[in-house]
């Protein structure tokens, strides 16, 4: 490992990300999409009725409960597995946890149900969400301490080997 530079340990989480390997056309193409969002928000918000029924709206919420089931229960699985996938579900935990947080909220048909609809939000799913959040961000530094503590008794036992190497045990 002789030419290597060493990491100073105060700058280990100050140095940029490491860059991820996507094709360049792959930022351009999302930041258009979200761009095209703007006017297409526009467009419902001038356009779409103040009530509506939906027809499967009980199918709805049955199958989005059964997504986030999956997404909780997999992440579960996966933390205690210790698994590196971990982080990207427990990103996923969160969005889907906001997501149904607010469209209970903003689809409460009454008092009651909205009440019922803030509390468990501001009970349950914003602060599970936030848990998640905490969760994803974390992962990724314990990950990266284990990895400078690794570095760090690689480069302490290279320096013993060199020590070894230039100071021989006597008879031995």
């Amino acid at each position: 490992m002789e030419g290597a530079q060493r990491a100073d340990p105060g700058t280990v989480g100050t140095s940029p990300p490491d860059r991820v390997a996507l094709p360049r056309w792959v930022g351009p193409l999302y930041l258009l999409l979200a761009a095209g969002l703007v006017p297409w928000i526009v467009f419902l918000a001038m356009t779409l009725p103040r009530r509506a029924e939906a027809e499967h709206y009980r199918i709805a919420w049955v199958g989005f409960d059964i997504g986030m089931l999956g997404v909780l229960g997999a992440f579960g699985f996966l933390a205690l597995r210790r698994s590196r996938w971990t982080q990207p579900l427990a990103t996923c935990a969160a969005t889907l946890l906001i997501v149904d947080a607010w469209f209970d909220v903003v689809t409460a048909a009454g008092r009651a149900d909205l009440l019922m609809a803030v509390g468990l939000a501001g009970v349950f799913e914003l602060p599970l969400a936030m848990l998640c959040v905490w969760l994803a961000h974390n992962v990724e530094r314990v990950r990266q301490r284990r990895v400078w503590r690794l570095w760090h008794r690689v480069t302490e036992l290279e320096a013993w080997a060199h020590r070894a190497r230039r100071h021989p045990r006597p008879g031995g």
